[in-house]
């Protein structure tokens, strides 16, 4: 597969304006650590303090209640508008402002600095983690209630802190290895336009002393040919002459994607998690299936007088439970709600992975495999996070009697555009390889086969249901 060749950078012209820009968050530590712990204690508090206060009242407003005001903040600003900053400036949010990331780099400065073990490096942990993490929100209500907040999120901040604590030296290595949303940002940051670009014969030229980076998140800088495990701190802005912060085309990194390159996890991700598994998280709550589903057990359980199941005194950190809202799942809910979002993830997934496999296969020979020929759906994921995503932010601002204009023509725009986006690469990939122009189209009617599967279930949730 063809590549974009990468312009070397010479010490002695002058820098750009992007490259000074990265060089600028090197020299400026002091200001973005002061931010950061900034941004450390509005997290705090809106994380701590309404799970300790009583669920809002009727006529209560984001302006006028903490509670209501933290869930805007995080489910309606914060995560959709991370998951698009990571796609358009790879993974600044998690370098210069992320809580937990602070916190752990913290806790490793000051703690035991133990090695890391060799059960924390196995690359499927950021899928398990995605996974355990997306489940169990949606049984405990997340978005709803602070105190499922303080659970989900309190609970990740201290597992962070007590990793950071035990293991490395001012390290990440929680980000790196453990917390449930590395995967994801690794995914959507190839194909972000900017990134720090590694310059090797820069590197190999560069005869004076250089001083080592302290890079918190473990990326060997000198091989760093991806921007996924980079957090575009700026820490190694200008290093040997040979980093810089500089633009790409956004297509850059999947289209040069070697199978060698490509690993199974983060694709398995992509397909079971960020396709299948957070799309079924968004949809079951206003899916007809899951209601003919819930309904014809109850129904069954109640002909065959085993109710133990409809039982609704569950623990509200196991199932929701906030009966002064109304609010009460039984057990068979959450059964109902974990087997759905398990079986739709299987079903599209494995459709997805067929297809992808049986694509390759027609097609690749030795230019691409399923995994890299998978990567050309990074786009349609990551715009479908954040339709999911923003689905709350809409919600919040109408309890606001605040509506925005042209609403479903941005939708359908935004889905347009990532469905567009990832055939695009698909066809790029698919004809780079060397096999028969109709083993090609053939693929090519595979590889579209989720891409018609995303559209048709997101034109259901948006518009249909």
């Amino acid at each position: 597969m063809t590549t974009i060749p990468i312009t070397p950078l010479s010490r002695s012209s002058p820098r750009g304006a992007l490259a000074r820009i990265g060089d600028a968050l090197r020299r400026h530590r002091g200001p973005i650590l002061a931010l950061q712990w900034v941004i450390v204690a509005f997290y705090a508090l809106l994380v701590v303090v309404p799970a300790f206060l009583p669920l809002p009242q009727s006529g209560s407003s984001i302006v006028s209640d903490l509670t209501l005001f933290a869930q805007f903040a995080f489910w309606g600003i914060w995560w959709p508008f991370v998951i698009a900053s990571t796609m358009l400036l790879g993974r600044a949010w998690c370098g210069l402002f992320c809580p937990e990331g602070t916190l752990t780099e913290f806790a490793s400065r000051h703690g035991l600095g133990k090695a890391i073990p060799h059960w924390m490096r196995w690359s499927g942990w950021p899928f398990v983690a995605f996974a355990i993490t997306t489940v169990y929100g949606q049984l405990v209500s997340v978005y709803e209630y602070p105190k499922a907040v303080l659970l989900v999120l309190g609970g990740s901040t201290l597992a962070a802190v007590a990793v950071g604590f035990v293991y490395g030296k001012g390290k990440r290595v929680w980000c790196r290895h453990l917390c449930p949303v590395n995967g994801v940002f690794e995914l959507l940051a190839k194909v972000a336009p900017l990134h720090f670009r590694v310059d090797e014969q820069a590197w190999k030229r560069y005869s004076a002393r250089a001083p080592s980076v302290d890079c918190a998140p473990l990326v060997d800088l000198r091989h760093m040919k991806s921007a996924s495990p980079c957090h575009a701190c700026g820490r190694c802005s200008g290093h040997r002459g040979a980093i810089a912060l500089a633009a790409r085309s956004p297509n850059h990194e999947v289209l040069a994607l070697a199978p060698r390159d490509a690993g199974a996890s983060p694709a398995l991700l992509l397909i079971f998690g960020v396709l299948g598994l957070a799309l079924a998280a968004f949809q079951w709550t206003v899916s007809p299936w899951f209601v003919a589903l819930k309904q014809s057990l109850a129904q069954w359980l109640v002909e065959h007088d085993w109710l133990a199941l409809l039982d609704d005194r569950t623990p509200w950190w196991l199932l929701t439970n906030y009966p002064e809202a109304s609010d009460v799942m039984t057990w068979l809910d959450g059964l109902c709600i974990a087997f759905y979002l398990a079986g739709f993830a299987l079903l599209f997934g494995g459709a997805t992975l067929a297809a992808m496999t049986g694509a390759a296969r027609l097609a690749g020979g030795t230019r691409f495999d399923w995994k890299a020929l998978a990567m050309g759906l990074v786009p349609i994921g990551g715009v479908g996070l954040f339709l999911g995503l923003s689905m709350l932010t809409l919600t919040q601002l109408r309890a606001e009697h605040l509506a925005i204009p042209y609403v479903g023509t941005l939708r359908a725009t935004l889905l347009a555009a990532g469905l567009a986006w990832s055939a695009w690469l698909g066809t790029r990939i698919v004809f780079s390889g060397n096999a028969p122009r109709s083993a090609r189209a053939a693929a090519l009617a595979l590889y579209a086969v989720p891409l018609v599967l995303a559209g048709c279930n997101w034109y259901y949730v948006l518009w249909r249901w």
